[in-house]
């Protein structure tokens, strides 16, 4: 899985779990295309202060998912559901998750 992509489904998982400084560097750097020197200019901070935050919060979002595993659970649960035949069951399963 390309590892924009990965970030961003852990982000979508566990974001509520990082403070709001934490948030936005994430957003800057991967939704919102920023690069770090842009976000240092932007924070008034060095290039490698924004390099170590954006660092930080990856580690976090993968311990998280180390730990609690939500991530592959959804995985499996979709490949599952992707092989269900009866469509109002498989819809009312998509809902929930």
């Amino acid at each position: 899985m390309d590892s924009v992509v990965y970030y961003n489904s852990l982000y979508d998982i566990y974001g509520s779990l990082l403070t709001d400084k934490q948030k936005k560097y994430f957003e800057d750097y991967y939704c919102n295309n920023l690069s770090f020197s842009e976000m240092a200019e932007d924070y008034g901070v060095s290039r490698n202060a924004i390099f170590n935050q954006v660092h930080s919060v990856i580690l976090k979002l993968e311990e998280y998912e180390e730990k609690l595993m939500l991530l592959k659970k959804k995985n499996i649960i979709l490949s599952v559901l992707s092989k269900i035949d009866n469509d109002s069951l498989k819809k009312e399963l998509e809902e929930i998750i």
